[in-house]
């Protein structure tokens, strides 16, 4: 579950140190092998969640965990080593940007534009 592909073992690159992670940042946690200290525990491995706090190693996030029939927001500590910024928003802004292009150039034709999709 938490090995690394082949010719990916040994040292972590510096960028995944040099991230930066605020408050609200939306995280994937996935674990990894090379470092050991802080690893989460499996049933987080390949969750998103969002970050509630931040300290020098560590970063706190908020993760939905299913307990039995309910879905709990539950906090955990992961090493930074087990985070990387994630893209699951990134199409939510790509259509935001359409959309305002559209807005803008819908007036100078002087068309009506549909947004919704």
């Amino acid at each position: 579950m938490f090995a690394s592909p082949f010719r990916k073992r040994g040292v972590v690159p510096l960028a995944t140190y040099m991230r930066i992670y605020k408050k609200g940042n939306i995280v994937d946690i996935k674990g990894m092998d090379t470092v050991q200290t802080g690893i989460p525990h499996e049933c987080y491995h390949g969750k998103t969640g969002r970050v509630c706090n931040v300290t020098q190693h560590a970063v706190g996030i908020v993760v939905n965990k299913q307990i039995k029939g309910k879905i709990l927001a539950n906090r955990t500590n992961v090493r930074i080593e087990y985070i990387k910024h994630s893209k699951s928003r990134d199409c939510f802004w790509k259509q935001v940007k359409e959309n305002d292009q559209k807005k803008k150039e819908a007036p100078e034709k002087g068309t009506w534009v549909q947004l919704k999709h």
